[in-house]
């Protein structure tokens, strides 16, 4: 299931998890003694691993290491919080992922959505909630972006009361979302100067914009002060971020972490392994610099 269908469905609260993974057998994880890091922050998206009840992809998470699931909607909250595990990013105030904040007949519901959403999130105690540009359907770069502001001023200062940052995600146009807007980092850091708010920040797809731009770590320590979150995937196929695809995500999380930056880098491959939870352990071990 493609990525728009299963965060539209999640949104609809129609998505069903089948439960495929039973906890109690034995698992091929490392029993290692090496302890995470800490350097960097660890995530891993929900849609990625969806062949696991939102119960189980807690206590994988917590078996590998760290604490945190991304792209996680209200409803399973409370699950988090029985098991300690941080929603590093909200979801569940879009439309869809193609219907977005450039188009002004999509803001009477996304303003209702968001506003809803920010203070559930806050009430939950968690930080980020995402949001989209939409696609173009006819609508010019420069309108598109007007359009955002006009529709993200109705809700920044809510979320500024309340301590939550809205993140607009980059996607590559060229594969996997065709005529969406919000495709390279330079209209995203327009966007963010044009609103001007330490609560609106990019969300920093590493995989979708080495598609659509390159120049990954040069882009990351230059603009690093609009990026308020990242996720990873392999180039080609968004599989995983191993030595069989282009990207070296050490020294991309290098460069992360010399920025300063403190928030989450959440895994967001779909793995090709038979054993799916051993590739999201050996993808956070890579990362862990």
């Amino acid at each position: 299931m493609k990525r728009r269908e299963v965060i539209k469905n999640l949104a609809l609260g129609s998505l069903v998890l089948p439960r495929l993974l039973n906890f109690t057998s034995s698992e091929t994880l490392e029993k290692s003694n090496k302890s995470l890091k800490g350097t960097i922050n660890h995530s891993v998206c929900r849609w990625t691993f969806d062949q696991l009840t939102i119960e189980e992809l807690c206590l994988l998470v917590k078996k590998i290491g760290f604490s945190a699931i991304d792209l996680v909607e209200p409803k399973d909250f409370p699950i988090l919080k029985k098991y300690g595990i941080y929603s590093s990013m909200c979801t569940g105030a879009l439309i869809s992922l193609t219907e977005g904040w450039n188009d002004l007949k999509n803001h009477p519901i996304l303003i209702d959505n968001y506003s809803r959403h920010i203070d559930l999130v806050a009430d939950a105690g968690y930080k980020n909630l995402i949001c989209f540009s939409g696609n173009r359907n006819g609508i010019s770069n420069e309108q598109g972006l007007k359009n955002c502001v006009i529709g993200l001023k109705q809700i920044i200062n809510k979320a500024e009361k309340r301590g939550v940052i809205i993140q607009m995600e980059l996607f590559n146009s060229k594969i996997n979302h065709p005529n969406y807007m919000a495709d390279s980092s330079s209209w995203g850091i327009e966007l963010c100067k044009a609103l001007g708010s330490e609560n609106f920040k990019l969300l920093y797809d590493i995989y979708h914009m080495q598609i659509m731009e390159g120049d990954i770590i040069n882009t990351i320590l230059t603009n690093h002060h609009y990026f308020g979150h990242y996720h990873t995937a392999g180039v080609p196929g968004r599989h995983e971020i191993d030595d069989s695809q282009e990207l070296y995500y050490p020294a991309i999380m290098k460069a992360i972490a010399s920025t300063g930056y403190k928030g989450y880098v959440a895994q967001e491959f779909m793995p090709l392994a038979i054993n799916k939870n051993k590739a999201l352990e050996q993808a956070v071990r890579l990362c862990d610099i």
